[in-house]
């Protein structure tokens, strides 16, 4: 098994995360050393029982870090680069991965090149590398004028993208998520991500993938994984609507994505709804993790999801403001801390680490109604059962013969199934 294959990510979103101020420091000012707050969280991400930190945007940018001004330089709102080596080094002595966000679809208007390019024009070296639209302006990303696409058919670009990956491949990162992947074409991926695999064989690249052919994506871009939304969607839209057939459908389909990659999973990110605000019933907190910790997949964890926290995304300006608060200097300062919903997210995790076959396991639906659920999930000779129910009442819920024992959660399991309780679930081994 490769290093990814136990990968467990912590996400967080740094700008956030440390409360920094929401627009780019003043020219020449000095900068705020604020990414040490984040080493102060490493031991709180072991203790969950993850291994990786997946970092949102910490290269300058005028906002928000999704609009990149430089991708060699750390938002002075955070640091310097000795902020982040030091994180880096910090994480790496626990024995933890680090994940850097790289924004390569688009920029910030305040982007030297682009700068360059609306000064000089066609005479510009960096002409080339945005598209114009035709309406004295350039194309943007989504209809975002702050964000201007960049042009993928130039090499230029490219080079660019290798570059900046390499840099920060050199100096001790694990891997690349690829911001808005979806976005820019295969061909653009495949010429960067073969050039940056072939000095970095074992860094693990990850592409931002909302819809489409997960499959046919990964295979195209040279990506190891895209991010499995539509097995969150399911999830959270199962729960609320008591339709476990939703869900079984999507479990489907995510066993067929394992004959070609391992799926990036999660329950939450810096850019949807909190779980917990997402479910109409926060009893089934529990459900949504246990379906993302037993089944295939390279999850990760929201930072604050494991304390549940609550936070609406809203579309307007500063509508991600919910989702993405500041944290307190200590993890014991924080809402929910050792509260039972922390403790389920370092029990879950426990399980999942006993069982690291778990990240290519097959999953093999046994019960299926509305309100119940069971399934076995497998890699080669090793086996769980897990029961799930949704109502208020009992339920029974079936697997394949076997004497089952149960390992996490409550239900009473006999030979072939188990009796769950209202609004239970358990975790079982043969």
């Amino acid at each position: 098994m490769r290093w990814p294959d136990h990968a467990i990510w912590w996400h967080v979103y740094p700008l956030g995360f440390t409360g920094a101020e929401p627009a780019a420091r003043p020219p020449g000012a000095p900068p705020e050393h604020r990414l040490p707050r984040i080493a102060g969280w490493l031991d709180h991400l072991v203790a969950l029982g993850c291994n990786g930190l997946a970092l949102g945007p910490v290269f300058a940018s005028e906002t928000h870090g999704y609009d990149t001004v430089d991708h060699l330089r750390v938002d002075p709102r955070l640091g310097d680069e000795d902020d982040l080596l030091r994180l880096v080094e910090a994480a790496s002595s626990r024995g933890v991965r680090v994940l850097l966000d790289g924004v390569f679809n688009h920029v910030g208007r305040g982007f030297p090149q682009f700068s360059d390019v609306e000064a000089r024009g066609d005479a510009s070296p960096y002409a080339g590398w945005f598209v114009p639209d035709g309406n004295r302006d350039f194309r943007t990303f989504e209809g975002h004028h702050k964000l201007v696409v960049l042009n993928h058919q130039e090499p230029a670009v490219a080079d660019y993208a290798v570059q900046v990956m390499s840099h920060w491949l050199e100096r001790g990162i694990d891997g690349w998520r690829l911001d808005a992947a979806y976005a820019a074409p295969a061909e653009f991926w495949r010429t960067v991500t073969d050039r940056v695999r072939a000095r970095f064989p074992d860094a693990w690249l990850v592409g931002e993938v909302i819809h489409g052919d997960y499959a046919g994506i990964v295979e195209s871009s040279g990506f190891d994984s895209v991010t499995q939304y539509e097995l969150w969607k399911a999830i959270w839209s199962s729960l609320n609507d008591r339709n476990f057939f939703e869900l079984a459908h999507a479990l489907t389909r995510h066993d067929g994505m394992l004959q070609t990659f391992v799926p990036q999973t999660f329950l939450g990110n810096h850019d949807v709804t909190r779980i917990a605000s997402r479910l109409e019933d926060e009893r089934h907190l529990a459900h949504a993790l246990v379906i993302l910790l037993t089944n295939a997949g390279v999850p990760s964890i929201y930072a604050g999801d494991e304390f549940a926290f609550h936070g609406v995304k809203e579309e307007r300006e500063g509508g991600d403001d919910a989702i993405r608060p500041a944290f307190p200097g200590h993890p014991d300062e924080t809402p929910g801390h050792a509260a039972p919903y922390h403790r389920l997210h370092q029990d879950l995790i426990g399980v999942r680490r006993r069982h690291p076959w778990l990240v290519r396991a097959h999953t093999k639906v046994a019960t299926l109604t509305n309100t119940a659920l069971s399934y076995t999930v497998g890699h080669g000779d090793e086996r769980l059962g897990i029961v799930l129910n949704l109502a208020d009442e009992p339920a029974k819920a079936d697997l394949p013969a076997a004497g089952w024992t149960r390992i996490a959660g409550d239900a009473d399991f006999h030979g072939e199934g188990a009796l769950v309780p209202p609004q239970g679930w358990a975790i079982a081994h043969p």
